[in-house]
């Protein structure tokens, strides 16, 4: 097996869990706020949990602004690429910036 076939072949499962970690993350955020609006307590056991996925959250949301503006000059679509950046993360930033120029 050569190295390009692994790195894609890593790149498809990190992609795969990161959309669902995400939209895990998402949930609970949706969860969080349905509490505080309902007053409702969580336990606080829960706040490490919520302050990772807080982070997770904002870190694909920056990457997926960086997609967002440079997917015109890689003839990308800025909205597609930026909101499937923010569900698989870091490697749709790779996968943009891996590709040739085209002028």
């Amino acid at each position: 097996m050569n190295l390009k076939f692994i790195n894609r072949k890593i790149f498809h499962i990190v992609k795969i869990i990161s959309t669902l970690l995400i939209t895990s993350a998402i949930g609970l955020e949706s969860w969080n706020i349905y509490a505080v609006l309902t007053n409702n307590n969580l336990p606080s056991s829960l706040n490490p949990i919520f302050w990772i996925e807080r982070f997770a959250i904002t870190s694909h949301f920056i990457e997926s602004i960086i997609a967002a503006f440079y997917a015109p000059s890689r003839n990308k679509m800025p909205i597609q690429y930026a909101t499937y950046t923010f569900f698989v993360g870091t490697i749709g930033l790779l996968e943009l910036f891996d590709q040739k120029n085209d002028y």
